[in-house]
């Protein structure tokens, strides 16, 4: 691993985080960011086509989330 461009040793994880801790709510954040980015970047290269909706098909809905649920959404 490199830590500011310099190798280091290797190092072990002994704890994760915990429910309660004051971090849970960035790494959801973060982690729910990244499948959105992802979701739209499938969606642009047509490798995922979701559900359009209305009588003209102007909105596309590939992918729904919420606080503690993700809805992929296929055609």
């Amino acid at each position: 691993m490199l830590v500011n461009r310099c190798p280091t040793d290797e190092f072990y994880f002994e704890r994760g985080l915990r429910q309660g801790n004051p971090l849970s709510p960035f790494l959801l954040l973060i982690a729910a960011e990244g499948l959105n980015v992802m979701m739209s970047t499938l969606v642009r290269a047509n490798l995922f086509s979701g559900y359009k909706v209305g009588q003209t098909g102007d909105v596309h809905i590939s992918h729904l989330q919420f606080p503690d649920d993700t809805l992929l959404v296929r055609n």
